[in-house]
């Protein structure tokens, strides 16, 4: 089992897969298209890794804005999700990505990287900020079950 996560942008996706542990979150590509409302090259591509990764389930960055509001991003986020789920019959799951390409163009900064190698790599980056959040919880969550079951005993 893998969890592919993706970070969805107007003519951008970033794509990151779990390891088979669901620990650790690794960014495979950046899928580009030439316009926003041009998915269908972007879908196929998406289809064929999660085949070849053998994913059963995704997480997709929902951008919320800072004050927790809906925006056209996040609108747009929602209906590539439902797309998604016709299309692969899989999971997806919005996961808050609020922050994550800022921080993804830091830890490029930090990496000394020129704007234009940044601009190949900060999708596939931010992909992976997703995903890795949402293992992180998954963790977390797995943690307090087991403390609960303990106590229970």
């Amino acid at each position: 089992m893998r969890i592919m996560g993706l970070d969805y942008g107007s003519v951008t996706v970033g794509v990151a897969i779990s390891d088979a542990l669901l620990i650790t979150a690794q960014g495979v590509e950046v899928i580009r298209r030439k316009q926003e409302n041009k998915l269908r090259q972007t879908l196929a591509r998406i289809e064929a890794l999660i085949e070849e990764y053998e994913v059963n389930r995704i997480v997709l960055g929902y951008p919320k804005h800072l004050n927790n509001t809906i925006g056209e991003r996040a609108i747009k986020s929602e209906e590539f999700a439902d797309t998604l789920r016709r299309r692969t019959g899989l999971e997806v799951i919005l996961w808050d990505e609020r922050l994550t390409t800022v921080a993804a163009h830091q830890i490029l900064n930090q990496g000394g990287l020129d704007d234009k190698k940044k601009a190949l790599v900060v999708d596939k980056l931010a992909a992976v900020l997703i995903l890795q959040g949402y293992l992180d919880r998954l963790q977390h969550q797995k943690n307090d079950d087991l403390k609960i079951m303990d106590e229970l005993e």
